[in-house]
């Protein structure tokens, strides 16, 4: 009987935790939040709705989480930065997993069909752009074909899910925003190389929590 992929014992808690509907919330969310973002933690009413896909598979011997590099527009404010396929929703779009589906779908190529939702993370809102975004967990039990929408994805990224959880994950960076303002000591997850920071990295702290919950 061959192996389980590194990382499916973190997949399988999140799974639990997701379907217990007992999430960390925004406490799990912040640690990975820098300190000027606290008082931005509840969305306004004018707020608009977006989500995104934190997709899960095998590839080979471990599990990957999907993420893609952004291009860089001028004016974009979150141009060049690592997230999770996403984006805002739609007209057409007949629920926030829908929106999280089709902003995959046009993003990467992923088959919504195929996709397994697992659940639902803590809707978090980003204040910079005043999206309240809507984070879905998705799982595929086999590698997709990925295929970048070129005016939108500069890279498509398949980072180890086991690597968020390893003792030297987190490291802290000054980081310079769109505006050229420049955050002191902002959290980053990195891993494989890639430093993803901001409300993704504060979308895989809650992630990261569910998967280091006890099973038992």
């Amino acid at each position: 009987m061959a192996a389980a992929a590194a990382g499916t014992d973190y997949l399988d808690r999140i799974r639990k935790g997701l379907s217990t509907g007992q999430l960390p919330g925004y406490p799990a969310q912040e640690i990975m939040g820098h300190a000027l973002r606290q008082e931005y933690s509840q969305a306004p009413d004018t707020a608009r709705s977006a989500s995104v896909l934190a997709l899960i598979y095998p590839v080979r011997d471990e599990m990957k989480l999907l993420f893609i590099q952004r291009t860089s527009p001028p004016g974009d404010r979150h141009g060049g930065q690592i997230s999770f396929p996403g984006g805002a929703a739609d007209a057409s779009d007949v629920s926030p997993a829908a929106t999280a589906l089709r902003e995959a779908h046009e993003e990467v190529g992923i088959d919504p069909d195929a996709v397994e939702l697992i659940g639902e993370l803590t809707p978090l809102y980003i204040p910079i752009s005043n999206y309240l975004v809507n984070p879905f967990v998705g799982y595929l039990p086999h590698r997709p074909t990925l295929v970048p929408q070129a005016s939108e994805v500069e890279r498509i990224l398949e980072l180890p899910l086991a690597g968020f959880f390893a003792n030297d994950a987190v490291a802290f960076h000054d980081k310079r925003l769109f505006n050229g303002m420049i955050l002191k000591e902002v959290p980053h997850w990195v891993v494989a190389g890639e430093a993803v920071w901001g409300a993704t990295a504060m979308i895989v702290g809650e992630l990261v929590e569910l998967g280091r919950r006890p099973t038992g």
